[in-house]
């Protein structure tokens, strides 16, 4: 399952988002904003989306906002979660693979709209590594949100 979110600034964007994710045949839910609120807090989503991605294992999620940053932010605040705030199709596949990134927080005010649907076909079709390295370092992150 995928989970989408986003404010007003990434509303439109979202949109076109549940588009491709139909296209391509993924099962997803979106958790708001369900309408144009041009007076939204983007917090209240990226939370949406943290917390039912940590629920459902195996579950992704993707956030947009304005700069992404504060979704990145609000949404890795969730212990278990590890969202990547993509500047690149690339730097979403090796943060999944690296980081085992399960959240992708897009900035809708940097990137064209073929740019992101390339981040979000990466990101959606990468798969984890099992490489011991980065085992051994995304348990070392599940540590350090135990001792918060």
């Amino acid at each position: 399952m995928i989970y989408l979110g986003a404010d007003h600034r990434g509303f439109e964007l979202k949109e076109k988002i549940k588009t491709w994710l139909g296209e391509w045949g993924y099962e997803f839910q979106d958790l708001g904003a369900l309408k144009y609120q041009p007076e939204d807090d983007f917090v209240d989503y990226a939370a949406l989306v943290a917390r039912e991605v940590v629920k459902k294992k195996g579950s992704l999620g993707i956030l947009v906002c304005g700069t992404g940053a504060g979704m990145d932010i609000a949404s890795n605040k969730i212990d278990g979660v590890r969202s990547i705030l993509a500047l690149s199709a690339e730097h979403a596949r090796r943060s999944k693979i690296a980081d085992f990134g399960n959240v992708l927080s897009l900035a809708v005010d940097y990137f064209s709209e073929p740019e992101v649907r390339k981040m979000v076909r990466f990101f959606l079709e990468t798969d984890y590594s099992s490489e011991p390295r980065y085992l051994r370092r995304v348990e070392k992150i599940r540590q350090l949100e135990k001792n918060n």
